[in-house]
């Protein structure tokens, strides 16, 4: 498969020009552009047309020419290098429009991001990514639909990408951490800025494992227009789109409408009728998403496959691990797992409580039952 999307001509959508961002001056002009609050990319990408380097568009806009007042006024006090001093103190990387670490999938979406700060390791390729997004305030299934589907995609080596806030969005993240995967969180405000109760902590984890993007300033606060921005960026990075949960004006249809614009798969998981939290992915369904029940259905539709042996290796599970997660096609009782393994029920109850504590299994009713639906057999 190749790393890119493929496509039979150019983005349909005007790009910054070669060469914006090609020298220091302009990396520096970028630095301040990036912290603007109010002048859109589109808007800054017509100027690029015009002035073709990033120093030139920032001259622009600092002599009044471009921008609203406060842009003016901030960009002629701020300094490049106290920005850069600031993205230096949170780990991040500067990943400019031209780089070679710039993903080269966002330049086929509309209103590219002209820069990106990075914290953690690289990002991926398109084919290699996924998007798992939904409501804030969902519900108890939803989140486990949701982790559900990120530990599948997770073990089947796909990086998960989400926007870092509670609800669906965390499930995701945490779905993938659970099993070892990568993933990635694209973020309406700065790096260094968390929008949620406890999003710090959530934010070291997916930095340690994965990575945090933003194409805001860090410090930029969590303003209600940067989320729609936000949102092109998930469904940019990724082959596909996953809408879990989300009710009327959720941006979860924001993101999953971007993702058929730039003609990216798009999945949904539908939900009884009368469920607000229904409305997305059944809108989705209607207007051509796939619908799917599972994530077995979701692996099965990307192509992909869990190789056991692979997770074995990475997550250090051992042989009587492999056998009971082989030992449970259903919710299986521990007394079964246990003659199936050929131990005392209480070393299997252990066993299967350690499996739960790192997500391959989950109890349901004093069964146990795998996570890991859609696996291929392991190889002997």
């Amino acid at each position: 498969m190749s790393d890119e999307i493929e496509s039979d001509v150019g983005p349909p959508w005007p790009a910054w020009p070669d060469g914006f961002a090609a020298r220091p001056e302009d990396r520096r002009a970028l630095l301040v552009l990036s912290a603007l609050r109010t002048i859109t990319p589109r808007r800054l990408i017509a100027l690029a047309a015009e002035r073709g380097t990033a120093a030139a568009v920032l001259a622009r806009i600092r002599d009044g020419r471009a921008g609203s007042d406060g842009d003016r006024r901030f960009a002629r006090s701020v300094d490049p290098d106290a920005l850069a001093a600031r993205a230096a103190a949170c780990g991040a990387r500067f990943v400019t429009w031209g780089s070679p670490d710039y993903p080269t999938q966002l330049g086929q979406i509309h209103d590219p991001p002209a820069a990106l700060y990075v914290i953690g390791a690289g990002l991926p390729v398109a084919t290699s990514a996924v998007a798992v997004v939904g409501a804030r305030r969902c519900t108890p299934l939803g989140r486990e639909q949701a982790a559900d589907l990120a530990r599948a995609l997770g073990l089947a080596g796909v990086t998960v990408v989400s926007g870092a806030a509670r609800g669906i969005d965390a499930a995701a993240h945490e779905g993938a951490l659970s099993v070892g995967g990568s993933t990635l969180a694209v973020l309406g405000c700065g790096v260094d800025v968390a929008y949620d109760p406890g999003g710090h902590r959530l934010l070291r984890r997916i930095a340690g494992r994965g990575t945090i993007v933003s194409e805001f300033a860090p410090g930029t606060p969590p303003e209600p227009r940067n989320f729609p921005a936000r949102n092109r960026i998930v469904a940019g990075l990724c082959r596909a789109t996953v809408a879990v949960e989300g009710a009327i004006g959720s941006g979860s249809l924001i993101t999953a409408e971007h993702a058929m614009e730039f003609g990216r798969e798009v999945f949904a998981l539908p939900g009884s009728v009368t469920n607000p939290m229904s409305h997305v992915p059944l809108q989705l369904i209607r207007d051509g998403a796939a619908m799917i029940r599972n994530a077995e259905d979701l692996l099965d539709d990307l192509g992909l496959e869990l190789d056991l042996a692979a997770v074995a290796e990475r997550d250090d599970l051992t042989d009587a691990d492999l056998r009971a997660l082989e030992a449970l096609a259903g919710p299986t009782l521990p007394e079964r797992i246990a003659s199936s393994l050929g131990v005392g029920v209480p070393e299997a109850v252990a066993l299967l409580m350690g499996l739960e504590l790192r997500g391959f299994v989950r109890s349901v009713g004093g069964r146990y039952e795998s996570t890991l639906k859609a696996a291929a057999a392991p190889a002997r």
